[in-house]
């Protein structure tokens, strides 16, 4: 059985950040993370557009009040404001703490990092590395982390959380390349897996987000927190999916409809390309439904809306935002310089998660708090988005409750005992669990299942929803859990049998997709990201609180939790 003081699972920003804190904090401790891609291979790496922290660098107008209020009220006020407030006060410290590091922010010509514009933020705040931010900060705490003796288990894949009487004791692992199964005792287990995009047909995640993390706690007990909120990206590239940062919006591009109008004057006015990304993702999709979206010869009623950079110019276009030039060239063949570019709304983003505190120790229940157990980033929710993300504030959380969750467990193992775990229990209900997929005769390959599910999701749990349609998709779930006893797997091989992890993260899918339908059907409101057309108010008497979905086999209760309001009254949210 491997041991370690402290196991964190996920190779991202977040993981990094906390195992990078816990080094630091107490170099003796042995910590290990556990990714099942390299860890530079992480999705943080395809984060855009930016950091936001009131450096007062382009607007010295700016301070930390003003970007909490921005943040709360792009959550619809579903935010937890005691989480916004540590998250805006530190972000400052934490850019500069990250350039100390060596990651190479781009500069405003006096050699000060540049910020710029971003949707929902009242003032330019978003510090950038030109469009590759995540790229930039990952592999900067990557090597700290070799150069800080952190045990690296890459291409492992996290199967089981071990939970027993309350208490994170462990996981149990495969290693991809040669299908070998380790059970790992730690002091403390850390959950930073991202998040789950796939669950939908269209996104901008990597194929690697399937919310491993998020079902897995929900199999062993934990609740999770908000799962209805799903954010839809307004500028996913068509047909393809990937992310055009907003950041080229902060630059100054148009979205503009086939009849050549820049629409976003009927449904933000203020705020128009930079209004926050629910209410642009809505009003795209409005376009798209009354005529006025465009196909790829140009004429009107198709499927996406164009982006248009041309009127920036070609110095601006390659100097701020050349990686989303260069996705649209290579994907689609645009040249932005000279043409628009095709979008529409994609999945993008998971407000919800592992709920957890302001140190990052998960939530047992409204009250509760699991020993041993933490998590942070985009798996958890502290929840400083609420029903909303504004952009630039996803890199900020990984990097703030990172550190800080680090900085918690550094704390918690400091007197604590490894706990007792018996390994062949949990070695061989892996090794049978295996075994039996690997002889399943079915005659359903996993893509023609996992396709079936994804288009469920989309098609009646997307950007607008109603009652009737989300009944319809989760019966047609449930027939779908039905038919995943008839998948059967070509690989029987025991190297690097991709198959066999696509099978795994199938089975995680299904369970966080039932309770996103199951949360979004019992919460009769609009708010954020939850647009129901059904009930298309935001109804504070009913639902100012947070969603807890308990998972089991049977069904999914729900419960609920307040909402910390400290600062910012709920009031009519306007753009």
């Amino acid at each position: 059985m491997l041991e370690h003081d402290v196991i964190i699972v996920g190779g991202g920003l977040a993981g990094c950040r906390a195992a990078l804190e816990i080094k630091q904090t107490n170099p003796k401790l042995d910590v290990a993370l556990i990714a099942k891609t390299h860890p530079l291979r992480s999705h943080s790496v395809a984060a855009q557009g930016g950091m936001a922290a009131t450096l007062k660098n382009v607007d010295p107008e700016d301070n930390w009040e003003a970007h909490a209020f921005d943040t709360v009220k792009g959550s619809d006020y579903l935010a937890d404001q005691d989480a916004v407030e540590i998250l805006t006060r530190e972000a400052p410290d934490v850019v500069i703490e990250l350039e100390h590091m060596g990651v190479l922010f781009s500069r405003l010509p006096d050699g000060r990092i540049a910020q710029r514009a971003f949707g929902g933020h009242s003032h330019r705040r978003t510090c950038y590395a030109a469009d590759k931010t995540g790229h930039a900060i990952l592999h900067e705490l990557v090597n700290n982390l070799r150069h800080n003796g952190v045990r690296i288990y890459e291409e492992w894949y996290v199967m089981q959380l071990i939970l027993e009487a309350g208490q994170a004791k462990g996981v149990v692992m495969f290693h991809i390349l040669e299908s070998q199964l380790q059970v790992a005792r730690a002091k403390a287990v850390m959950f930073a897996t991202g998040g789950y995009g796939r669950v939908y047909n269209t996104t901008s995640n990597d194929f690697a987000s399937t919310g491993d993390g998020l079902s897995m706690s929900a199999v062993a007990g934990v609740p999770l927190q908000d799962m209805e909120f799903v954010q839809f990206h307004p500028t996913g590239l068509y047909p393809v999916g990937v992310l055009i940062s907003e950041a080229v919006r902060g630059e100054g591009a148009y979205l503009i409809n086939s009849q050549g109008e820049r629409f976003m004057v009927n449904y933000a006015p203020k705020q128009m390309e930079l209004a926050p990304r629910d209410i642009t993702s809505r009003a795209i999709t409005r376009e798209l439904r009354a005529g006025r979206g465009v196909n790829l010869d140009g004429s009107a009623g198709g499927p996406f809306v164009y982006l248009d950079l041309r009127h920036m110019g070609k110095e601006k276009i390659m100097s701020r935002v050349p990686f989303c030039w260069e996705e649209a060239h290579r994907l689609v063949g645009i040249d932005a310089v000279n043409e628009p570019m095709p979008v529409r709304p994609t999945v993008h983003y998971s407000m919800g998660g592992i709920p957890v505190n302001t140190d990052g120790q998960v939530r047992s229940s409204s009250e509760g708090l699991i020993e041993g157990f933490f998590a942070a980033g985009e798996s958890a929710c502290v929840s400083v988005h609420g029903a909303n993300r504004l952009g630039s504030n996803s890199l900020l959380e990984c990097i703030v409750y990172g550190k800080r969750t680090g900085a918690a467990i550094a704390r918690y193992v400091e007197k604590r005992q490894l706990p007792d775990v018996d390994e062949q229990n949990y070695l061989g209900a892996a090794h049978r669990k295996i075994q039996a997929l690997l002889n399943q005769s079915g005659n359903l390959r996993i893509n023609q299942l996992r396709q079936a599910f994804q288009d469920n999701m989309t098609q009646h749990c997307g950007v607008f929803r109603t009652e009737e349609s989300m009944r319809e998709g989760l019966n047609q779930l449930q027939q779908l859990q039905q038919q995943y006893q008839q998948i059967y797997l070509d690989d029987k091989g025991s190297s690097w049998n991709t198959e066999l992890i696509e099978a795994l993260e199938l089975s995680n899918l299904m369970v966080v997709g039932e309770i996103i339908i199951t949360a979004a059907l019992n919460r009769q409101e609009s708010r954020g990201a939850h647009c129901r057309e059904d009930y298309p108010n935001r109804d504070d008497a009913n639902f100012l609180k947070h969603t807890l979905a308990f998972y089991s086999p049977a069904g999914i209760d729900l419960q609920y939790r307040p909402v910390s309001i400290t600062m910012f009254e709920p009031k009519e949210r306007k753009y």
